[in-house]
C-alpha cells in the first residue's frame, strides 16, 4: 500500500522526511543501542533531546526569554481547566466563543469562576469571527481567551482581539507554527501538536513567567499547576518523551524548510488552491466567510447529505482519505497543515472537478 493524502484534522499528516528518519531510529537511536521509546527520560541522552526541542521551538517563534516552553500531557483539553485554576485571581475570565473548544473551555472555566461570554459567533453556526475591535471587557477579568482557529468550523482569528490590557490567552492547536507570530501579544499561547505538529498526546504551552505562580486555586493539584512543571523544566513525573522527541524532528524539518515565514507562504499558496475552486465550483461550496477563512482547515459541502457521503466514499478510493467533516456540522474538511505536500491539494482539487462533472 502506498502513501495516502491524508486529510485528517488531527491526529494529522506528518512530514515523510520526519517519519523515515524517526524509522531509522527505531530500534538504535544515536548510538545508544536503544529506541527512545524505551530511553529514561532522566537520561543524558534525553535530556539533550528536549532541550534541543525547545530551543529549536524557541529559534522558530522567536520566544523571549520571559516566556517558559512547557510540554505537558492531558492535551489542549486539560488546559481548560489547567488555565483557570492557575489564572484566575479575581475569579473573573472573558471568553470570545467561535467555536465547539472555545465554548468547551468557557463552560469549564464556569466551574471556577464567573466566566463571561464577550462576544460569539455561534449565531451563524461559527461560520465567522466576530469584530472585537470594541469588546466589553470586564475590568476585573484576569484574562480574554481564545480558539485562534476553529478546526471543526474553518475559521482564524486574522486580528487578534482588543483585551484593552488584560492578557490574551489563545488555544493554537490547529494552527501551530503554519505562520509568524509575535509571541508577546500573548499571556498563554498553547496547542495540542497532534494536528500540526506531531504524534497525539501532547500539549505545548508557552507561558509568560509573572503567570507562574504558586498563587493558585485552593485545591488545585500539584500535577495542574504551571509552577510545578516550569520548575522541573517539564520533567516533574515521566513526560511523553517520544512525543517531545518527534516534535523536535518536526521543528529541525520546518528549520530545514526555511521557517515560519516560508511556511505562511506555502500554506497561503496550497490553500488559495482550493478556495479559488470552491469559489467557482457549481457543486461545492465553502462554509466560511471569505475574510475568516482558515489556511489549515477548509469546510465545504455540496448541500445534499448523500452527495456528501458519495464524495468522502470515492475520494478514499482514491487516496485521498479522511475527508469527512466533524460529526457535529457534517459535509466536508480538508485539513491542509504544513506536512501536507501541495501535490496532495492539487490531487484533491482535481477530483472534485471531475467528481462536479459527473455529478453536478
Amino acid at each position: 500500500m502506498s502513501r495516502v493524502y491524508n486529510f485528517s484534522a488531527g491526529p494529522a499528516v506528518l512530514p515523510e522526511a520526519v517519519l523515515e528518519e524517526v524509522a531509522s531510529e527505531m530500534m538504535d537511536y544515536n548510538g545508544t543501542g536503544m529506541s527512545v521509546m524505551e530511553m529514561s527520560h532522566r537520561s543524558a541522552a534525553f535530556q539533550t533531546i528536549i532541550d534541543e526541542a525547545e530551543k529549536d521551538l524557541r529559534d522558530l517563534m522567536n520566544i523571549p526569554d520571559n516566556y517558559k516552553v512547557l510540554f505537558l500531557q492531558g492535551g489542549a483539553s486539560q488546559q481548560f481547566a489547567m488555565i483557570p485554576m492557575n489564572l484566575m485571581k479575581n475569579r473573573v475570565a472573558d471568553f470570545i466563543v467561535t467555536g465547539q473548544w472555545a465554548k468547551k473551555a468557557y463552560q469549564e472555566a464556569q466551574k471556577f469562576g464567573k466566566a463571561n461570554k464577550i462576544a460569539s459567533s455561534e449565531d451563524k453556526t461559527f461560520t465567522y469571527i466576530p469584530d472585537c475591535s470594541d469588546l466589553p471587557i470586564s475590568p476585573d477579568a484576569d484574562y480574554v481567551y481564545i480558539c485562534e482557529n476553529n478546526t471543526i468550523y474553518g475559521t482564524k482569528f486574522h486580528t487578534l482581539p482588543n483585551t484593552k490590557g488584560k492578557t490574551l490567552v489563545a488555544d493554537v492547536s490547529s494552527c501551530f507554527l503554519s505562520e509568524p507570530v509575535d509571541v508577546t501579544k500573548y499571556g498563554i499561547i498553547y496547542g495540542g501538536v497532534q494536528k500540526n505538529i506531531g504524534p497525539a498526546g501532547m500539549v505545548i504551552v508557552i507561558i509568560r513567567e509573572d503567570l507562574i505562580t504558586e498563587d493558585v486555586l485552593p485545591g488545585t493539584p500539584t500535577m495542574l499547576t504551571y509552577k510545578t512543571h516550569a520548575d522541573a523544566g517539564s520533567l516533574y513525573n515521566t513526560p511523553n518523551a517520544y512525543c517531545i522527541y518527534v516534535c523536535g524532528k518536526v521543528f529541525k524539518w520546518l528549520k530545514a524548510m526555511g521557517g515560519l515565514s516560508e511556511m505562511q507562504k506555502r500554506n497561503e499558496e496550497k490553500a488559495k488552491i482550493l478556495y479559488d475552486f470552491l469559489d467557482q465550483s457549481r457543486l461545492f461550496k465553502g462554509t466560511v466567510v471569505p475574510e475568516d477563512r482558515s489556511l489549515m482547515n477548509v469546510p465545504f459541502v455540496t448541500g445534499d447529505k448523500e452527495m456528501d457521503a458519495k464524495f468522502v466514499k470515492e475520494a478514499a478510493a482514491c487516496g485521498l482519505v479522511n475527508l469527512k467533516g466533524h460529526r457535529t456540522v457534517g459535509g466536508m474538511r480538508a485539513s491542509i497543515y504544513n506536512a501536507m505536500p501541495k501535490e496532495g491539494v492539487e490531487k484533491l482539487v482535481a477530483f472534485m472537478k471531475k467528481f462536479e462533472e459527473e455529478n453536478a
